[in-house]
């Protein structure tokens, strides 16, 4: 049980992490929480573990299967996320979640293995300068981190062994040099492929995709690495996150990243803030009959709870305001 915690931040209410959800349910498409650690590594105020926790137990409880729970950074950096490894220990108390954390380098990969985590998320910008503000590496460079990475990983026991992510960031458009040879992405991908990773991600981490982008990227990427791609990242900026999701699904795209609320953005790109709402996304999905695994009445319970425990954050999103449709049935299932 998360005992109550008041703060500057907010107040926190309690909340069992143990409580039943319907997260071992057939999904026909997963959504992947990320919040904790995109939504609030822009915010200047630290927030306290214990509101982090609640937010996490409340979307586990409403069957969210996997969270991104922090990002193994220097705290001089990003002075977030200086509990880190304390998030880790209590989110993998959640029974059937998978607890994920991004690591930029090999020093935060071996910190995130010590602290148990199941999943890596490694980051590797297309964009130089974005990389190099990211960083401070070139892309390049930042493959041969990753190569370091997962050379680390083949020397940890396969019990104790994560998989690992490797994720491209700023693959539809960089706010500093606009436009990404979408060649780049694709050798990018195939060297994160033929380094060890696991699966492969694209990120639109400044708002920058459109449908037919999506579309065409998600193919030529697929077209080189195959079943290794397997989620997108996309930010709703410009108005065209839940558009890019469906352009993702009819590329066949399977799994998708959102933060609840749209909390979120890159603190290197400017204007790159609002990720898709995790509850819009989960309510688009479920209206055409995909099956998320996910309860969006309680999701957006987890939604005024963290409102209320963050005062002030930058919230955005449309189904907190409607609410859901009179007559709304979750997905039979099995429509893909």
């Amino acid at each position: 049980m998360i005992p109550e915690e008041t703060s500057g931040i907010g107040t926190v209410s309690t909340i069992d992490p143990a409580t039943p959800s319907p997260a071992m349910a057939a999904v026909d498409v997963d959504v992947c929480e990320v919040g904790p650690r995109d939504g609030l590594q822009s915010l200047s105020g630290f927030v306290p573990t214990a509101v982090k926790m609640d937010w996490i137990a409340r979307e586990a409880a409403a069957g969210v299967r996997e969270i991104e729970v922090c990002s193994f950074v220097p705290p001089k950096v990003v002075p977030q996320f200086v509990d880190a490894a304390d998030v880790v220990a209590g989110a993998l108390d959640i029974p059937g979640l998978t607890v994920t954390a991004l690591v930029p380098n090999a020093k935060g990969a071996e910190r995130a293995v010590a602290a148990g985590v199941h999943r890596l998320s490694f980051t590797l910008s297309v964009s130089r300068s974005h990389s190099l503000a990211n960083v401070r590496r070139t892309p390049d460079e930042q493959l041969a981190e990753f190569a370091r990475i997962t050379a680390f990983l083949a020397t940890v026991p396969a019990a104790r062994r994560p998989l690992v992510s490797g994720g491209l960031s700023t693959v539809f458009g960089c706010a500093t040099e606009g436009p990404v040879d979408e060649a780049e992405v694709v050798r990018l991908a195939v060297g994160l492929a033929e380094a060890g990773a696991d699966d492969i991600s694209l990120a639109d981490t400044t708002g920058h995709a459109n449908p037919a982008q999506v579309r065409r990227v998600v193919g030529a990427v697929s077209r080189a690495v195959g079943s290794r791609l397997t989620a997108l990242h996309l930010h709703d900026t410009r108005g065209l996150g839940l558009a890019n999701v469906l352009a993702g699904l009819d590329a066949g795209i399977r799994s998708f990243d959102a933060s609840l609320g749209g909390l979120g953005g890159c603190p290197f790109a400017p204007g790159a803030h609002g990720n898709v709402a995790t509850e819009d996304l989960v309510f688009m999905l479920e209206s055409m009959g995909l099956r998320t695994g996910i309860d969006i009445g309680r999701l957006l319970d987890a939604r005024r709870a963290l409102e209320a425990a963050l005062p002030g954050a930058p919230f955005a999103g449309h189904l907190h305001k409607a609410g859901l449709p009179k007559g709304f049935r979750p997905a039979p299932g099995g429509r893909l």
